[in-house]
């Protein structure tokens, strides 16, 4: 499966890092714009300098990870479709470009079904996404999951899994994934 990452997906780091670990265990093909990677990055650029940079550099480790997955993301191919905000024309460009079956994002509203419908595409919500990817290898999205909480646990101390993944807006693989906490 062909999944366009949008912004808001990749913003959350915790998010982030379980979606891209999937991906590198081949359960899906991430696709992205350049304009969804800067979105990402200016979202970051609010909380500080910091929070810039590190998004700057957390960006730059996804282009090479995965280089095939930028799209043009040419809002023209997309004109016509009937989103309730033209500036995720580029998104769904990104999806046509690419031959995606779905974009992974946390507002399913601005990415109607009829919309996606039409294009083709469907609009998911990350936790729906990785249930589903979690149906198909359990084993691989549950390695990404505890990948995901070591790396924060590291860097932040001791969380719950389940208030991990709450956190991150996947309650329902957390308690798939039986998480404690």
């Amino acid at each position: 499966m062909i999944a366009v990452l949008d912004a808001n997906v990749l913003f959350p780091t915790v998010l982030r890092e379980i979606l891209a670990d999937c991906a590198a265990a081949n359960l899906f093909t991430p696709v992205w714009s350049e304009r969804i990677l800067q979105e990402w990055t200016r979202a970051a650029a609010r909380l500080g300098p910091i929070a810039s940079d590190i998004a700057a550099a957390e960006a730059a480790l996804l282009r090479d990870r995965f280089p095939a997955a930028a799209m043009p993301g040419d809002e023209d191919r997309a004109r016509g479709f009937d989103l309730p905000d033209p500036a995720d024309l580029h998104v769904l460009a990104a999806g046509l470009e690419s031959g995606a079956q779905a974009v992974v994002t946390l507002n399913l509203r601005d990415f109607p079904r009829r919309a996606m419908a039409a294009a083709g595409l469907r609009a998911l919500h990350p936790d729906a996404f990785l249930m589903d990817l979690w149906l198909d290898d359990p084993d691989a999205v549950a390695a990404a999951v505890t990948a995901a909480h070591a790396k924060a646990e590291s860097l932040g101390g001791s969380v719950p899994l389940r208030s991990m993944m709450k956190r991150a807006r996947l309650p329902r693989l957390g308690r798939a994934l039986g998480g404690r906490g």
